[in-house]
């Protein structure tokens, strides 16, 4: 068995077709197949069922791939510790991100972190909260900036900032022109506009509903969060917003923001990693200006 048929094993699980794998792995497509049929005659096995329509995974494939995912992932994060002993601060940093979240808050820290460490390389990747998850507990992201509650048990994470959340609502909704804070059980009645499943902050605004005594009446739902206040601010209904986002007015087609009545309800930003994998220098470093970049720009 060779290194590089796991490799191949798993691209082809990935990509479900043989002539899409090979072209991602530069090699030709027989000579993958080839390499494939070596492998399941050394093992005595067959990993995939083949038809003229689909490549599938079979129980022994499934097993088989789940291990040399775990390999593969071992070598790289040997390779990041090597890198480290070699090199200190050169590197690549793989840094997931929620769109939300991440069109905020990377837009202060990355300007900064390429500064200090201008020869480590930044790959940035924008997913769902459940995807993200997902993605750094099999170690295809070394970092991702998420929020609490995380689903996944296999993952560790540190705090980064605690967040205020506020009110979205219609420049003529008569809320708009309290000075009040509003209270969560003051809106059993709204129609709410909210993002879609797998997005953290979904389950952000539903959990912030229930402490109100009601299920939200969910009138639209989208995937973009600007698409939210946009909704919001044509009239259809109201959202609970992280302020950050309020803090960035772009248009003059705006919902009003409102704060919330105490306890005044937050969420928690960390950054997550897989627990038990090395966090290169690299990663440190940039957990280290991530924190310290947020903490002062939003303290001030």
């Amino acid at each position: 068995m060779e290194f590089r048929q796991l490799q191949y094993v798993i691209q082809i699980a990935q990509e479900k077709n043989f002539s899409r794998a090979a072209e991602k792995l530069h090699i030709a497509q027989p000579s993958l197949s080839q390499q494939l049929s070596k492998l399941e005659k050394e093992i005595g096995v067959l990993l995939f069922r083949r038809t003229t329509n689909s490549v599938e995974l079979t129980h022994a494939g499934a097993v088989f791939v789940n291990k040399a995912q775990h390999i593969l992932d071992s070598v790289e994060q040997l390779k990041q510790e090597l890198d480290d002993l070699a090199h200190m601060r050169k590197g690549k940093l793989v840094v997931g991100s929620l769109p939300m979240t991440g069109s905020h808050v990377l837009p202060l820290v990355l300007p900064i972190f390429a500064k200090q460490y201008p020869e480590i390389e930044v790959m940035l990747v924008e997913d769902t909260s459940s995807r993200l998850e997902q993605l750094t507990a099999s170690g295809q992201t070394d970092l991702s900036l998420l929020s609490l509650p995380l689903a996944d048990p296999s993952l560790s994470w540190e705090p980064i900032i605690e967040e205020e959340i506020c009110l979205a609502v219609p420049p003529g909704h008569p809320l708009a022109a309290s000075s009040i804070p509003v209270a969560l059980s003051d809106l059993s009645s709204e129609p709410f506009i909210v993002l879609k499943k797998g997005q953290g902050f979904r389950q952000i605004a539903f959990e912030l509903c229930s402490k109100g005594g009601f299920e939200p009446r969910i009138v639209f739902e989208s995937g973009n969060i600007e698409t939210v206040q946009s909704l919001v601010a044509a009239g259809m209904g109201i959202a609970f917003v992280p302020k950050m986002i309020a803090r960035a007015k772009r248009s003059e087609f705006m919902p009003v923001y409102l704060p919330l009545a105490a306890p005044v309800p937050s969420r928690t930003l960390v950054i997550a990693s897989r627990k038990g994998r090395y966090l290169s220098k690299a990663a440190e470093a940039f957990i280290t200006t991530m924190k310290t970049t947020l903490e002062s720009h939003y303290d001030s």
